[in-house]
């Protein structure tokens, strides 16, 4: 637990460091690197911290969680140098993003939904010397696309069929089928090719789409805790820009 700082205190940078299981070392680095305000010194050239150096650490350190330590420190340089409004577009933009994954999940769900309806309706395509598989052109007259469209899939990596070894026509397993299906939901959604790529990935790590319903609940748990710790940093960011605003001009140019 951090103290409860007065505001004509003068702190070490093991004061700083104590509550929040930091090295003093660290302190003098997150100073560095314009995360907190520069430091005074004594006349023997030790450091001089105070409860606004105190509470741009605690801003920082709510900051990294949702932001990333990257942005995080961009946000902190930027109030500590006078540009707020920076600041706040750096803010909005990880806002934007927590946006667009959350947009991108609905489309994920929104596909899966789709297919498990068309999956449990619609029999597979066949017109194959096999029972395991499908040539290009039944699946793409199935799913209303032209056979380039799927070998332009192939090359993005969204569908890998097989080589017939004695035709060398291409041939579509199940899960060549089901990889085309979620392709062709989430491009009807708008997604380009390089965004559904590693979702394409996600079903075939998980080994297909029902075990993918776990990764989901995960993600939106992710996404959940992401936005919950960026009010988080936003409450203790607007702490530290009220106190820089206490401490007037003049008081921050005596103080570092």
């Amino acid at each position: 637990m951090v103290r409860n700082l007065q505001s004509g205190e003068r702190l070490r940078p093991v004061d700083l460091a104590r509550g929040h299981g930091l090295s003093t070392q660290a302190i003098r680095n997150y100073e560095e690197a314009g995360i907190l305000p520069a430091a005074g010194r004594t006349p023997h050239g030790y450091r001089i911290y105070t409860p606004l150096h105190a509470g741009a650490l605690r801003a920082f350190l709510a900051l990294v969680p949702g932001h990333g330590h990257q942005t995080a420190t961009s946000i902190m340089r930027a109030v500590n140098r006078g540009a707020v409004d920076e600041a706040f577009r750096l803010i909005d933009e990880s806002h934007a993003q927590l946006l667009d994954d959350r947009r991108t999940l609905h489309a994920v769900e929104s596909a899966l939904s789709e297919l498990g309806r068309t999956g449990a309706s619609e029999p597979e395509p066949t017109a194959v010397p096999g029972a395991d598989g499908t040539f290009i052109g039944p699946l793409a007259g199935k799913l209303g696309i032209r056979p380039a469209t799927l070998r332009k899939w192939e090359r993005a990596g969204l569908v890998r069929p097989r080589r017939d070894p004695q035709t060398g026509y291409r041939i579509y397993d199940e899960a060549d089928v089901r990889d085309a299906r979620l392709a062709h939901q989430l491009r009807k959604g708008g997604y380009l090719l390089e965004q559904i790529a590693p979702l394409i990935a996600q079903v075939r790590a998980a080994g297909g789409l029902e075990p993918l319903e776990t990764a989901l609940r995960e993600w939106h748990g992710r996404l959940s805790a992401r936005g919950r710790t960026m009010l988080a940093g936003a409450a203790e960011l607007e702490a530290y820009l009220r106190e820089r605003t206490n401490w007037g001009p003049q008081r921050l140019d005596n103080t570092y």
